[in-house]
């Protein structure tokens, strides 16, 4: 690694800070949500947010949008949503005889899949593949999405009737599960002061150009070798609980976490890193980041369930069981 990362990343988290200040003139409390959402965005993640109506999810993403100057557009799953209708499809044209291809709403930067689990699961699918590969397919062409491309699909946990629970496969490929919780007293005051008084003007602080180039600044970050071990170490645990010393778990977990939970945690460090001003990612950028990226991946069994246990339960209990590595001595090399 060359020192040129070190003399880039104050200013790199610097135009991070201005994104986040833009962000919070508008957007008032959630700063946890905030922050994985710009990890999520430096790494080339997607996102599933669970929290009840009203909790300024559809403006966040579309406040950062303006603030970045991409394109944002919001899809409202409902149960008669069809496949064609997010990513596209053909059009005859009585007058030339011709058929034109209409491109869905996937073809944007930021899109916000509003309740996904309302909508049946040859939708669910037609997106999540859309997350995964960058492109749609209609009638035999490809269509590669904008980039950067973020996803971030919401779901609303008090509401069961009517929905399409999410395949464990699928929700695999979302980057993390973010829960929102209720705003403080304090906030809730604030967010009522905003909308009563006049409209917030964003300033447009970054490009999507400037955004590509962070998230290749992020491919940058130094990882060591030890953190790699540890998220290694950490999803291993999901899997095979008795071999971490915890025994009495393995009867509480039908399937643990895929690879891709560790290359997560991975990217998620380096992003939380750079966010932070640093070049060179520490434990704690990963262990802030474990119940995100691992509680949608833990199946919880029958037995689990009936004992009232969640997956940030046992997440919990295996970040106790596997101790996180000392902060690497290599960035100071670097530094020197």
């Amino acid at each position: 690694m060359s020192t040129e990362n070190f003399s880039t990343a104050p200013a790199t988290a610097e135009l991070m800070e201005q994104i986040l200040y833009e962000v919070k003139r508008v957007v008032v409390g959630q700063d946890r949500f905030l922050e994985r959402v710009m990890v999520a965005m430096l790494a080339g993640g997607h996102l599933l947010v669970e929290g009840v109506p009203g909790l300024a999810k559809t403006l966040t993403i579309k406040t950062l949008a303006d603030t970045v100057q991409g394109q944002f557009k919001r899809i409202q799953f409902t149960p008669d949503l069809m496949p064609s209708d997010l990513i596209g499809t053909r059009i005859y044209n009585q007058k030339t005889g011709d058929f034109s291809t209409s491109l869905g709403p996937v073809f944007t930067n930021l899109l916000l899949a509003d309740e996904i689990n309302r909508a049946p699961a040859k939708v669910q699918s037609a997106l999540l593949e859309v997350m995964q590969e960058r492109q749609v397919t209609i009638a035999g062409e490809t269509h590669k999405v904008p980039r950067p491309f973020l996803v971030m699909a919401t779901q609303n946990p008090i509401e069961t009737e009517g929905t399409y629970p999410l395949p464990e496969a699928q929700v695999d490929r979302f980057m993390m599960k973010i829960l929102v919780d209720y705003p403080t007293d304090e906030e809730e005051f604030v967010i009522v002061q905003r909308v009563i008084g006049p409209p917030v003007a964003v300033n447009r602080v970054a490009t999507t150009e400037q955004l590509a180039a962070l998230q290749a600044e992020v491919r940058r970050v130094y990882v060591d070798p030890s953190l790699i071990q540890y998220a290694v170490k950490l999803v291993s645990a999901t899997r095979t609980p008795d071999r971490h010393g915890l025994k009495d778990m393995g009867r509480f977990i039908t399937f643990g976490a895929s690879p891709r939970a560790t290359i997560n945690l991975t990217e998620g460090a380096r992003a939380l890193a750079m966010l932070r001003g640093r070049s060179y990612a520490l434990p704690e950028d990963m262990t802030a980041l474990v119940p995100d990226v691992l509680r949608h991946r833990v199946t919880l069994s029958y037995e689990g369930l009936s004992e009232g246990l969640t997956p940030d339960t046992l997440i919990d209990k295996i970040m106790r069981a596997v101790p996180a590595p000392p902060k690497p001595l290599e960035h100071e090399k670097l530094v020197a």
